[in-house]
């Protein structure tokens, strides 16, 4: 068998599955099997594949027909352009957490010292794209699992920037040494009862209460005291949880403006509160 025919083979077994990306996620299941780059790949196709990387492939094949995320299969995931190691320890990164770095940034870019912090940072890809984006920054990141800070060590040693991103174990806010200029957080905001029982990511990372909202409503509670005068917070939510939480920064800090972006569905996806500015976006 070529690697054509397998990568063939493969893209129609996935696809009566109903696996999303399905040509995607066979190449990438082939390219991870085989060790090598898209280029390379293409440039084999009609290469032989041998019956140990046969075998081999076959059996990733069959771990995501089980519903395993292909992320944790082959242990990497792209966030804002660059590969972080990912595991069944930590939440796999969206596309849509790309939005809270692009919103981070037009809000810190013309800033010269900065605090920020990222709160329950997983492995590390917010922390770690903020801290090389923004090289004037100090970056505190917080989680509460020991398992995900272990991975997000490694993932800010693999891009040089340990000595900027400091890890810190803890509850949200608690760990936290100083005032913030900037608190980044994606928290977990699935409602509990729309949580799959089969789910392969951590239930801490995806369960956020009854509503949805239990854990981003604590962060805004605790957030009064550690904001500076000028600061800023960028929340990820979930669909229809951006009016609830708009009203509960209103009443906590009424004096901030605050707003909400669109992620490329269409959803309201991050909700900003800024103190530069004296306020509140209708």
């Amino acid at each position: 068998m070529t690697l054509k025919q397998a990568l063939e083979q493969a893209r129609t077994t996935l696809t009566r599955q109903a696996i999303e990306d399905a040509p995607l996620e066979a190449e990438l299941l082939l390219r991870h099997t085989l060790k090598i780059n898209r280029t390379q790949l293409y440039l084999d196709l009609e290469n032989e594949l041998n019956p140990e990387d046969e075998e081999a492939y076959q059996a990733l094949i069959k771990r995501r027909l089980s519903g395993e995320p292909s992320a944790y299969i082959t242990g990497h995931r792209e966030f804002y352009g660059r590969d972080f190691q990912v595991n069944h320890h930590t939440l796999i990164p969206r596309p849509e957490s790309e939005l809270l770095v692009e919103r981070a940034l037009s809000l810190m870019h013309d800033q010269r010292i900065l605090t920020i912090a990222d709160i329950g940072t997983g492995c590390g890809a917010i922390a770690v794209s903020l801290a090389l984006e923004l090289p004037q920054a100090k970056i505190y990141a917080t989680d509460l699992s020991a398992k995900a800070l272990e991975l997000a060590s490694l993932n800010c040693q693999k891009y040089g920037v340990s000595n900027r991103v400091i890890l810190l174990p803890g509850d949200m806010l608690e760990p936290l040494p100083e005032k913030m200029d900037l608190i980044v957080a994606n928290l977990p905001y699935v409602r509990r009862d729309e949580i799959a029982p089969d789910s392969f990511e951590p239930l801490i990372a995806l369960d956020g209460g009854a509503q949805g909202t239990e854990s981003i409503t604590r962060l805004c509670r605790q957030a009064r005291g550690r904001l500076k005068d000028d600061a800023s917070m960028l929340l990820e939510i979930g669909q229809g949880q951006s009016g609830l939480i708009r009203r509960l920064l209103h009443h906590l800090f009424p004096n901030g403006t605050i707003e909400t972006f669109k992620d490329l569905g269409g959803i309201e996806r991050v909700v900003s509160l800024n103190f530069s500015r004296a306020r509140v976006a209708p």
